[in-house]
């Protein structure tokens, strides 16, 4: 809604029609000839090499899962193996066109993609900084394995060792893979080369490289970043999401010189290795609309994102569309895309038995051979003949034998020793590590005292109670949003690593008004206002972390969750882990918990995200807890999912004597506060539930002459119970409130460890108290729906300390039993 971009009707209404770009299909025309005046006879030889040692390893892999061995090593390979034979040619000719600064993102057949890019690393990088690199990974352990064991006449071929062994020792799951065992086959990657995450999941390295992108275009040094995919995930949303999101024209229209930040596209390139099948199913004809998959950039921009359809054969038509491709978004004119025709010989996976397609179609493409052609091209050219092949062949396979008896071998590359080490994969889900601010601000729009909203803030009282201790109304006190907004604005104003996004994030500050000011004084390519794409954003948040930015994006309802369940659950919770602690995931990701709209906008999702392995989630209840655990996770290294109640945003800090502070401070995740002390029962609270459990304490100590002691979670993920244990301890009872529905929430894992650690200071049972296991209904029935105080006193007085009430206030007299048997 940016007012500099106007909507003129007279514009708009006219008459007309849309042409789209001609889109080229196979016109790579270059003579072999004129390629050996551009690259080099040597160049061209070692595109057959490389070539070479994708087959032969991918070969080796396909052996053992077949035979159980390979040459004469016996070895029992238990993992996948999605190959990518037949697909040589476009692998070895992205990497052909790709320069060393390059990024590459990998599809989960990512192999031959991640050997080419580390082969052509290696054959570019210089031999100072090629030695740095592989005398600084894992403290220069692979590389002394390498010299020991797999020694090289050049220091080329000990890096390409190094490359090899690296990667079949993470698809074995050992522990000198590149990422300690812990990535695999599906996920191996190794920045210093400019491979990074490969991806198990269809599709997802779309939005990953995309956020890379947005990275890269600030860093000046002209790199791009690639986004590896097969013909199949163009039937994925998030695929498009990401085509969408890199397309965005604000890019080039508000993303200019007066932001500090370049103009241009973002550089992109979403690079489709085509091979007619997504596992079984035949794209072209049967499950995709489109006959050639280029087609599909007409539907993203003007420029039909630069789209072509080349011969993935031929490794040189690849490198020439690269290249082509390359200079296009290094001038700022991306994203662009390719969509490049191979033919994969092997099934989708070991257990393919190929059902799918004919004898006949397999013998016809044996002709088209990546491999075959390219070497008879170069026999014809006489730049080899069949016995200069037949030892480049013989050597290759020489290599891989030995990779893979290092591979195989415990005493070169070890096992991960879990029973010697239990927890160590649980170590590896956090880097609790925080990231200290720069010393110099980032650049404004303006002054901060231009901002009409911290001018007015800055009138609010901090704390919430006056005098007498009636509460202030939000206009003149400090509240809840107030205190995010203070935290967001810090980190903003001092770490321009940090981006902030999401929908009506600019202009209308943030969907309920949390950003509201900061559109005055953050440039556009710093807070801006993405597509309604829930996967896109959250994935290129993740992207735009794992390239050394820092994230700040939101979900304006946390029931979206479920539209980006995949870039949340398996991208942004697990690559820490999956790298072995090597990438850091900076990414916080806000979500509103909603309120008056119902069954899809009002659910507290919760227990959903704390069920997930490597997520941090916070819950605050005020202003001042607000405030300190957003600096807190802004300043960390982990991947946070915030959640804000929106009946929230308007409450005055009640707790802090002194208010929330001023000036800038951080809280520790994972620590409750305790909000009232008691002696009788304990109330823990997550968010919003904090407030009816105030009421009941009252209620409770006025008519029932109980002394509730009332602890706030604020975080669920960490969770320190050493606070809640002592109060238990004193009270020996609990009852823990939340609005999650109760089946399967997280409370109901705070109950069960509770029993477990302090059984014998219990008095009863924990109980937990919920919402009910149905819809959350509309605005006028939310109270018969979330816990109120009623409700709380009626299960301290009834189930906690039997036979204080006779009546029930609440409207819970539901049997919890009967509700089961009908799943409610």
């Amino acid at each position: 809604m940016p007012k500099s971009l106007p909507i003129d009707p007279a514009l708009t209404r006219q008459p007309g029609q849309l042409s789209v770009p001609t889109i080229p299909v196979h016109a790579y025309a270059r003579a072999l000839a004129e390629e050996r005046d551009r690259r080099g006879d040597a160049a061209l030889r070692e595109v057959l090499r490389h070539m070479l040692v994708i087959r032969e390893f991918e070969t080796m892999l396909a052996t053992f899962k077949a035979k159980g061995a390979y040459a004469d090593i016996v070895y029992n390979y238990k993992g996948p193996a999605h190959l990518s034979i037949g697909q040589e040619g476009a692998a070895v000719g992205q990497a052909l066109g790709l320069q060393v600064q390059d990024l590459i993102m990998g599809s989960h057949r990512s192999h031959g993609e991640f050997i080419a890019k580390g082969l052509a690393a290696i054959q570019r990088l210089d031999a100072a900084a090629l030695d740095a690199i592989l005398a600084g990974h894992q403290g220069g352990a692979l590389l002394g394995s390498v010299r020991r064991h797999l020694p090289g006449a050049t220091p080329r071929d000990e890096a390409e060792h190094f490359l090899l062994l690296g990667l079949l020792a993470e698809i074995f799951m050992r522990a000198n893979g590149f990422n300690g065992g812990m990535g695999g086959s599906m996920h191996a990657f190794f920045p210093p080369f400019g491979a990074y995450p490969n991806n198990a999941i269809v599709g997802a390295s779309a939005g990953i490289a995309t956020g890379v992108a947005m990275r890269l275009k600030r860093s000046g040094k002209g790199a791009i970043a690639v986004a590896n995919a097969g013909d199949g995930s163009t039937g994925c949303g998030p695929v498009w999401e990401a085509m969408n999101f890199a397309a965005m024209a604000q890019c080039r229209t508000l993303w200019g010189e007066a932001d500090a930040a370049p103009a241009g596209g973002l550089p992109v390139l979403f690079f489709f290795s085509n091979n007619f099948y997504a596992m079984g199913g035949q794209t072209a004809g049967e499950t995709m609309g489109w006959e050639r998959l280029s087609r599909i950039g007409a539907g993203i921009n003007a420029e039909a994102l630069h789209a072509e359809t080349v011969d993935g054969v031929n490794p040189l038509a690849v490198a020439d569309a690269v290249e082509r491709a390359r200079a296009k978004l290094v001038a700022g004119q991306g994203p662009a895309l390719l969509d490049v025709e191979c033919y994969r010989y092997s099934g989708h996976s070991t257990s393919d038995a190929n059902a799918y397609r004919t004898r006949e179609e397999l013998a016809a493409w044996e002709a088209h051979d990546p491999i075959a052609v390219y070497t008879a091209a170069l026999v014809a050219e006489g730049l080899l003949d069949t016995e200069a092949v037949a030892a480049m062949r013989a050597q290759v396979a020489q290599t891989i034998r030995a990779v893979t008896a290092a591979a195989v071998d415990p005493q070169v590359s070890p096992l991960v020793d879990i029973p010697a080490d239990p927890t160590l994969i649980g170590r590896l889900m956090f880097s609790d590590a925080v990231s200290e601010l720069p010393a110099t601000p980032a650049p404004l729009l303006a002054p901060l005292e231009s901002c009409a909203r911290i001018r007015q803030d800055a009138k609010k009282a901090r704390f919430g109670l006056d005098a007498d201790g009636k509460k202030l109304s939000p206009m003149r006190a400090i509240t809840l949003r107030d205190g995010l907004f203070e935290a967001v604005l810090h980190h903003m104003v001092h770490d321009e690593r940090l981006v902030a996004y999401g929908e009506e994030n600019r202009e209308w500050g943030g969907a309920f008004g949390v950003y509201k000011g900061l559109h005055e004084v953050m440039p556009y390519h710093r807070l801006f206002n993405a597509p309604i794409s829930e996967a896109a954003i959250v994935a290129t948040a993740v992207g735009h972390a794992l390239a050394g930015g820092r994230s700040l994006v939101e979900l304006m309802y946390a029931d979206f969750l479920g539209r980006a369940g995949d870039e949340v659950f398996n991208q942004m919770a697990k690559w820490h882990a999956m790298s072995a602690g090597a990438l850091r995931l900076p990414v916080v990701l806000r979500c509103s918990v909603g309120s008056k709209y119902g069954a899809q906008h009002s659910q507290d999702w919760t227990a959903l995200v704390a069920h997930i392995p490597g997520l941090k989630v916070v819950y605050p209840a005020t202003p001042h807890d607000a405030k300190g655990l957003l600096a807190a996770a802004l300043a960390g290294d982990d991947p946070v999912v915030f959640f804000e109640s929106q009946r929230l945003y308007d409450t005055v800090e009640q707790f802090q004597g002194g208010g929330v502070p001023a000036g800038y401070y951080r809280l520790p995740l994972g620590l409750p506060d305790i909000k009232r002390e008691g002696t009788d029962v304990t109330v823990l609270t997550i968010g919003p539930s904090l407030y009816p459990a105030l009421a009941a304490a009252e209620e409770l100590q006025h008519d029932f002459g109980l002394s509730a002691e009332v602890i706030d979670a604020r975080t669920l993920v960490p969770f320190d119970y050493d606070v809640l244990l002592a109060s238990v301890r004193k009270t020996g009872r609990l009852l823990i409130v939340s609005e999650a529905s109760e089946r399967g929430s997280f409370p109901m894992t705070l109950a069960a460890n509770v029993t477990r650690f302090a059984f014998a200071d219990l008095k009863a049972a924990p109980r937990v108290l919920g919402a009910p296991n149905w819809i959350v209904p509309g605005a006028d029935m939310e109270s018969t729906y979330f816990p109120q105080a009623d409700d709380i006193v009626d299960v301290v007085t009834t189930e906690l300390f039997p036979g204080r009430r006779d009546a029930r206030r609440g409207v819970r007299g539901w049997d919890d039993l009967a509700l089961a048997r009908r799943a409610l």
